[in-house]
């Protein structure tokens, strides 16, 4: 586990861009386009948002905080846009990913706490 956390701390940008492209392509992919995956819709979007936040909390860049509330305006972004894509707003879709970031943001902060010694510093 210590390996995979050093990995991750030393990756998190590519990590972090990978998620975020993932969850766009999907989030503004035409519905009727979409396979049935089990599990709730909404508990999807926490998942998907934790996961995003993960890593940039587990590495703590400088500006953290920020890239997480970005996290969220572009949240709110896709939510606007999915009309145009044959989708439909959803503001409690907005509130699921935001549960997201700050649960993926609790979970780096307990592993954070939990094994301080594995910090890189690059």
């Amino acid at each position: 586990m210590i390996t995979l956390l050093k990995k991750m701390r030393s990756y998190w940008f590519a990590c972090t861009v990978f998620t975020l492209t993932v969850i766009t392509l999907l989030s503004l992919k035409p519905m009727v386009d979409l396979p049935y995956v089990p599990g709730g819709e909404k508990m999807h979007h926490l998942i998907a948002y934790a996961a995003l936040m993960f890593p940039v909390a587990l590495k703590k860049p400088k500006y953290w905080l920020l890239i997480g509330f970005l996290f969220f305006c572009l949240s709110g972004a896709i939510e606007l846009l999915q009309p145009f894509f044959s989708r439909r707003t959803d503001w409690f879709d907005l509130l699921a990913n935001s549960v997201g970031i700050v649960l993926g943001t609790l979970v780096a902060q307990l592993i954070n706490w939990k094994y301080p010694l594995v910090k890189t510093t690059t």
